[in-house]
């Protein structure tokens, strides 16, 4: 089972890591990239029917930051 603050501990170690290692946010593009791609190799390798799942999320990103660009704010 999932344990929530486990993983958001992780994350939010990685992304005081990469704010650390790379100030500019502007750079951290390529960095949400490599996470991305290797999400997607994960969620492929796990089952090939993850990959409709994944790209699913995509979509729903997509979603998520438009409606940020548009509000000012994540939901």
């Amino acid at each position: 089972m999932i344990n929530e603050n486990e993983l958001r501990d992780v994350l939010t170690d990685a992304v005081e890591n990469i704010s650390r290692l790379e100030s500019n946010p502007r750079t951290w593009l390529s960095w949400i990239l490599f996470l991305l791609a290797r999400l997607e190799e994960k969620a492929t390798n796990e089952s090939a029917a993850n990959k409709e799942s994944f790209l699913e999320m995509l979509a729903a990103l997509q979603d998520e930051i438009r409606n940020r660009m548009k509000t000012g704010g994540w939901n």
